[in-house]
């Protein structure tokens, strides 16, 4: 089990950062404000809270499967073709934990830790297609300091400093061309991190009693994520420029009666930002790797509602269409194989006692056929992988609340 998520949102993006809104399908989370976790997802919301101090924690249990079928890929010279590299998905937990408290009538202060970007796969060292990756570990930790402050009854404004600690962790195997005619392979590693910073702001607006609206904006963060490049016998320091994407968010909640709430949203990621992974020396500058990815900007939908079966219980569903990224097969990588994906889900919030409650959820996200057909080397002579990946996912999450 990885503790740095598989992705689940668009790209590398993780869109679990609390375990409520899993039983929703995240729908409309800019808009909604239950929770102290409003501080990644809309700041704004803070002061929709009631006055004193909100705790909440938790995770999301990411229970994935990946698996490739090969349709025609070509073996590298004498050496052999390999396998289908097994199930290259696995476990993966995603903690957030969030605090905020008041301070006045009018004005909030919050705390956020998630992971908000990470991928996890892993392929058999005798996968077809192990000379593109073989295993690719990313996760970046987000600290986010937060504000927010109640202009007037129906406006608050809200915003945060985004501290993210980003590590990387890649690999390939690579043939030994000089130890023809053995087909000898050995394994690459390029191993970093960095510390980048940007901002995130929120607003809320209250159109009436019933209706809220919430907009958020989240920057780029400028990464120089450098390490070594390693295989045996040799140590190179390596970097990698990398900017995080942005993005913009438009959600709703409205109360179509005293019980039942209906939830939306619109939201744009700038994957335009992140064209390729460029690995450079430190000492000569020359280029030692370039992975292209030609992300495209992406956006997801989301409707959910929410329910008051009674005074301490809360009926949660939704469901979402989030787009990739990565817009044909000869983008698509086997680090990641990412496409188009369905979320659908359901859960509640239960009333543990007049200050404590517990969020449960559960969600599917189906994953729309991803194919690839990308050459491994400048060369496409020399060898292109071919084929399609099967990839669905089973979210379980829990989160505690508490308000003192």
């Amino acid at each position: 089990m990885s503790v740095n998520g598989s992705t689940v949102a668009a790209g590398f993006a993780l869109q679990n950062q609390n375990g409520a809104g899993n039983g929703y399908a995240y729908a409309g989370a800019a808009a909604v404000a239950q929770d102290a976790s409003t501080i990644y997802f809309n700041p704004a919301g803070m002061t929709y809270l009631a006055r004193g101090h909100h705790v909440s924690g938790g995770g999301n249990l990411l229970i994935r499967s990946l698996r490739f079928g090969d349709a025609g890929s070509n073996p590298f010279l004498s050496y052999p073709l390999g396998d289908k590299g097994g199930q290259a998905g696995g476990l993966s937990l995603v903690p957030a934990v969030y605090w905020s408290m008041s301070l006045g009538t009018a004005f909030r202060l919050g705390l956020g830790i998630s992971p908000t970007f990470g991928n996890s796969t892993e392929w058999d060292r005798t996968f077809i297609g192990r000379y593109q990756g073989r295993f690719s570990e990313i996760t970046a930790i987000n600290f986010n300091p937060s504000m927010a402050w109640q202009l007037s009854e129906d406006v608050s404004i809200g915003a945060g400093l985004n501290i993210v600690r980003f590590e990387a962790d890649l690999r390939s195997m690579v043939p030994v061309t000089s130890l023809l005619p053995a087909p000898v392979d050995v394994e690459t590693k390029m191993k970093g991190d960095d510390v980048g910073f940007g901002y995130n702001l929120g607003v809320m607006f209250r159109l009436s009693p019933s209706t809220r609206i919430g907009l958020t904006y989240r920057s780029t963060v400028d990464l120089r994520v450098e390490g070594r490049l390693t295989a045996p016998g040799t140590v190179i320091p390596a970097s990698v420029a990398l900017e995080l994407p942005n993005t913009a968010s438009l959600a709703i909640s409205h109360m179509i009666s005293d019980r039942l709430r209906l939830l939306a949203d619109l939201t744009w990621t700038g994957w335009d930002n992140v064209p390729a992974i460029v690995a450079t020396s430190r000492a000569s500058g020359a280029n030692l790797a370039n992975e292209r990815l030609g992300f495209k900007d992406s956006f997801r939908v989301g409707l959910g509602t929410q329910y008051q079966h009674n005074d301490r219980l809360r009926l949660h569903a939704g469901f979402a269409y989030d787009q990739s990224p990565v817009r044909n097969a000869m983008d698509r990588t086997v680090r990641l194989p990412d496409s188009d994906r369905f979320w659908l889900a359901v859960g509640f919030n239960q009333k543990l006692g007049e200050r404590t409650s517990i969020d449960a959820g559960y969600s599917h996200v189906f994953f729309k056929g991803a194919e690839i057909d990308r050459p491994t080397f400048p060369n496409p002579s020399l060898q292109v992988i071919r084929g399609s990946f099967d990839t669905n996912v089973h979210i379980i999450s829990l989160q505690l609340n508490h308000h003192f």
